[in-house]
């Protein structure tokens, strides 16, 4: 059994620990606030680049592009597919990675024929492991996402995408619902699908004039396309890093929760350790002050019975006399 020292040093330990934890989840609260607010920031650039795609199809009809599948359908595409994988730097996040990488997986087993790209020191680590092969990781810091970030990312899939060694580009990424709820999914990047815009700005003023397009319209809808994909992907950079800040807050909270009931059984523990202790002491005492009064007992006894004997030699001595 743990003696009562052993016990108050491992209770300082824990709430050492706890307020690392406890540090970690007002870091993690900083850093999400921060983040959503620089995305929120950046919304109405990208809803204005989705519209302006949107204004495109109003005005030239339907157009035939590598980037859209046709009105009339979606046609199944065979080839080589890329997929980006959003994972963190690091871990102390419950489930937020293995459910990017599980959500990732889905597709590898549904299509053998996908080439990977990763972002997030976990994600690396993770496929190399496991022996997965890696088309391209982009080294950057999954932390405070940039839009240059995803504007290079974006530069590298298209290029793919553009000399149609894949047909199809998805992201893995893990979308927030709201500050309690947020889900690993796989969102197609391209092609796109016409209905993708059709929810965009539905009281917008109608288009009255046919746009003039410099040099031609595929090559405005080809840049359009690129701005829309990298504000997409900025989206789910920062949405992905506000989930894990989220998953953090949420682990360390429960850490805190668990150091908490830790502290209470070995504050338990070592009042019953210190109160046997006492009770050992008092117990103690006790005896030794009942040996005593037992020793003096014995002692008095002993001393009048040497009184008594004396006082009858005495006696007899007077009587003789």
């Amino acid at each position: 059994m743990a003696s009562a020292r052993e016990i108050k040093n491992r209770i300082k330990g824990v709430q050492d620990t706890q307020k690392i934890t406890n540090a970690m989840y007002l870091i993690a609260s900083t850093k999400m606030q921060r983040a959503k607010t620089e995305l929120d920031k950046s919304h109405p650039y990208f809803d204005a680049s989705r519209a302006e795609v949107k204004r495109i199809f109003r005005t030239v009809g339907d157009i035939e592009n590598i980037y859209y599948y046709p009105p009339e359908g979606t046609p199944k595409l065979d080839g080589a597919y890329a997929c980006l994988v959003i994972t963190a730097d690091k871990g102390l996040a419950g489930s937020y990675n293995q459910a990017v990488i599980k959500e990732a997986q889905k597709l590898l087993d549904s299509h053998a024929d996908t080439r990977l790209f990763v972002v997030g020191e976990y994600g690396r680590q993770y496929y190399a492991r496991h022996h997965i092969p890696i088309e391209q990781s982009f080294l950057y810091t999954a932390q405070s996402p940039t839009i240059q970030w995803a504007r290079e990312i974006t530069e590298v899939l298209m290029a793919l995408y553009d000399e149609r060694e894949v047909e199809k580009i998805y992201v893995v990424y893990t979308d927030m619902k709201n500050r309690l709820s947020r889900e690993a999914i796989t969102h197609r990047l391209l092609p796109f699908h016409h209905t993708y815009f059709a929810d965009t700005f539905e009281k917008e003023r109608p288009v009255t004039k046919k746009f003039e397009f410099v040099s031609s319209v595929d090559q405005v809808l080809a840049a359009a396309v690129r701005s829309v994909v990298a504000g997409f992907l900025y989206g789910a950079l920062v949405d992905s890093f506000c989930c894990e800040q989220s998953a953090r807050m949420e682990a360390m909270d429960a850490a805190n929760r668990n150091a908490e009931k830790i502290l209470d059984g070995l504050s338990v523990q070592y009042n019953r350790i210190r109160q046997g202790a006492i009770t050992q002491e008092i117990t103690e005492v006790s005896a030794g002050a009942k040996a005593q009064k037992r020793k003096h007992a014995q002692s008095d006894a002993a001393a009048e019975k040497r009184v008594w004997g004396d006082y009858k030699k005495g006696g007899a001595s007077w009587a003789q006399e």
